[in-house]
């Protein structure tokens, strides 16, 4: 696979001249990746690349994460626009990575023609750009206006991975999002963390991801299920689980799945079989007590004999819980690992590096002795010869 890239190099590329400088001995016709993250490009360079992009007909990767550090609000949508312009008719595209550009709601009208009418990328990264409620409505209808053309030709959507954390869509542009999952359908992984994202939208959000049977990989981190005492989100959460019988990874840290208590019905229902082949369960800093601890003990070897890996730091976690003793043992004998605090992390982090030094020690003795042995020899010979230079008469 040819691979242009620039990544890291903390470039400012302003002009044609600038990028066409890197660009000039690459082939773009040979060009399957390009990664550019890490540096900063104008609106001229950015036209110089689109120019190469559109000569680039098996491009397969294009990451083009944090390309604009440094560069006004007044350039980074005609730089997009090039960029995104040049690549909407990509059919050999399979995954591109806007993430950690500063676009806000402002600047996402470039993305609009690409993600309407490239169908064919599978992977769409959009981590950290600050689209907020506005801005994340008009890409969520984007995306929805995509997948219905999709559906009016005949065609299933070939979108499978959507990464969109720490962009602030809160509960404005939940429902957006909702209608775009629904209408998608062949969705794998969904990452959403860190959104404001409160209960009414959580609520709109499970309903849209239901409709994506083949989901394997959920992570709405650092969002709100509950509020003031409702439930509506965590329920309707519980009730979506039974959609994804695929589903190997689930991240609800932070999300305040439980306020009073009690077992959270989302708990109950993985314990009850609502997804039989999860492995990673991550449920840190939720309020989550004893009960709760028992209720995942009662099917750790049941409904839960998948899991491997399962977290539940900052709960009201007891050093003497009996369940947790248990759950640890049971997730130790099938080689997974239970994690309940920090200073565990911290031991296991003591150990794998008391376990480099131990094994850069044995190295440098086991070269020490290779070298003494060496020396060993040469000193023998050495010996030897001087010996028999001593035997050496000259007349």
């Amino acid at each position: 696979m040819a691979t242009f890239s620039l990544d890291g190099r903390g470039l400012k590329l302003d002009t044609r001249a600038d990028m066409a400088q890197h660009l000039n001995s690459v082939d773009p016709l040979k060009t399957e990746e390009i990664h550019l993250g890490g540096n900063t490009i104008g609106v001229d360079a950015a036209l110089e690349l689109a120019d190469f992009l559109k000569k680039a007909t098996n491009l397969k990767i294009a990451d083009f994460a944090d390309i604009f550090t440094g560069r006004l609000i007044t350039e980074i949508p005609a730089a997009l626009t090039a960029i995104c312009d040049s690549l909407i008719d990509k059919s050999s595209l399979i995954e591109i990575d806007l993430s950690d550009n500063a676009f806000g709601g402002r600047s996402v009208d470039p993305m609009v023609p690409f993600l309407t009418h490239n169908r064919s990328f599978q992977i769409l990264k959009l981590n950290n750009n600050g689209l907020g409620p506005a801005g994340g409505t008009v890409l969520a209808n984007a995306l929805l206006k995509s997948a219905t053309i999709s559906a009016a030709e005949g065609k299933k959507s070939n979108l499978r991975t959507f990464i969109c954390g720490r962009n602030r869509l809160e509960d404005g542009s939940a429902s957006a999002w909702a209608e775009a999952f629904a209408a998608h359908q062949g969705l794998v992984e969904v990452r959403m963390p860190q959104n404001g994202i409160r209960m009414d939208g959580i609520t709109e959000i499970a309903k849209g991801l239901s409709k994506n049977r083949d989901l394997k990989y959920i992570d709405l981190q650092d969002n709100t299920f509950t509020f003031e005492g409702a439930l509506t989100g965590v329920q309707a959460w519980s009730d979506a689980l039974a959609s994804w019988p695929e589903l190997e990874t689930l991240n609800l840290s932070d999300c305040v799945l439980s306020g009073d208590g009690e077992v959270p019905s989302l708990i109950e229902a993985l314990a009850s079989g609502s997804n039989r082949k999860l492995k990673t369960l991550q449920l840190q800093n939720n309020n989550l007590e004893a009960e709760t601890f028992a209720r995942i003990n009662e099917s750790i070897q049941g409904p839960l004999k998948s899991l491997t890996v399962l977290e539940l730091q900052w709960n009201d976690v007891e050093e003497d819980d009996v369940n947790l003793a248990d759950i640890g043992t049971h997730m130790k004998r099938r080689g997974g690992k239970l994690h309940i605090n920090d200073e565990e992390e911290e031991e296991e982090e003591e150990e794998e590096e008391a376990a480099i030094d131990a094994e850069a020690k044995r190295d440098a003795h086991i070269e020490e002795a290779v070298l003494k042995k060496e020396f060993g020899a040469v000193k023998d010979e050495a010996d030897d010869l001087a010996e028999l230079m001593n035997k050496v008469t000259i007349n």
